[in-house]
């Protein structure tokens, strides 16, 4: 079955825990992590984490888009991940980045692999055996409110044939409504990530329940 992952980084800080608890359908918390430098926003780190963690027992996929995953990832562990995700795009080797899929799986959490818009999903062969998650980026990260980039779906049906009988999770995330999401799940897309579609949906439950 489908999962919604509502994007944090859509809600209002000011009144968090009632903005979670309006989330009625959806499973996970997507938790966009930017630092200035790998793309060029910032968001948050794993202090807000930590606070999100006490008023939440959903499913907390972290997305991170840094420049040195493996630098951070203990403090998002400890402030409560779920799994950790980092771009295939900030490593230098194939052997840095099945190190760091090992070490995050060491720690007792999932782990996670996102490719960019422009990334060939040709790239993830040598990792299909080493994640739980692959996410498909179907707008370039950093930013919010951006348009769907149809080429995922394309990416998502590949990934799907590569998967074969491999358990991890197809995600994708950018541009995801009731439209692109019915596109996306029908590729093969196992977890979907909203932001501004449900955060800004009059009736959230209404919107969570269109994406299932």
């Amino acid at each position: 079955m489908t999962k919604i992952a509502p994007s944090v980084l859509s809600a209002d800080f000011t009144k968090l825990k009632d903005e979670i608890d309006t989330l009625e359908g959806a499973e996970w918390l997507h938790y966009d992590v930017m630092d200035g430098h790998f793309v060029p926003n910032i968001s948050f780190g794993y202090g807000i984490l930590s606070q999100l963690r006490k008023i939440t027992d959903k499913f907390i996929d972290v997305h991170l888009m840094i420049t040195d995953p493996l630098f951070y990832c203990d403090e998002f562990i400890k402030a409560g991940a779920d799994l950790v995700n980092f771009h295939l795009e900030s490593q230098d080797s194939v052997e840095h980045t099945k190190a760091l899929l090992a070490y995050i799986r060491k720690q007792g959490v999932k782990n996670g692999l996102t490719i960019k818009p422009g990334t060939d999903v040709e790239a993830l062969k040598p990792f299909l055996d080493d994640v739980d998650l692959i996410l498909v980026m179907s707008v370039e990260p950093g930013f919010g409110g951006q348009s769907f980039n149809p080429k995922a779906v394309e990416k998502i049906k590949a990934i799907k044939d590569m998967r074969g009988d491999r358990n991890f999770v197809i995600e994708v995330d950018g541009g995801i409504n009731a439209e692109t999401g019915k596109q996306c799940v029908e590729a093969g897309a196992d977890v979907l990530v909203a932001g501004s579609y449900v955060f800004k949906a009059k009736d959230r439950k209404a919107a969570i329940a269109s994406l299932l």
